[in-house]
């Protein structure tokens, strides 16, 4: 689930290489942290919210596939 979420920042930012992601896993619950450069976290984030939500459908729809639940936080 990592490399989907890596994948879709990727094609959003102008920066990739300043994407961090980490992932924690406790149990059936993973959080995955997102950084990316400033100057990117409006194309991540989108107007009113609109594209952190979808990454966050998209990451949920993939988790259910496997039976966990899956939060996208993303920080600045």
């Amino acid at each position: 689930m990592k490399e989907l979420l890596t994948y879709i920042v990727k094609n959003l930012v102008s920066e990739p290489d300043a994407i961090a992601i980490t992932e924690e896993i406790d149990g059936d619950n993973v959080t995955f942290s997102l950084r990316v450069a400033p100057g990117d976290m409006g194309r991540v984030i989108g107007r009113h919210g609109r594209i952190a939500k979808e990454i966050r459908t998209l990451m949920k729809a993939a988790g259910n596939r496997e039976n966990k639940r899956v939060t996208v936080d993303i920080l600045d």
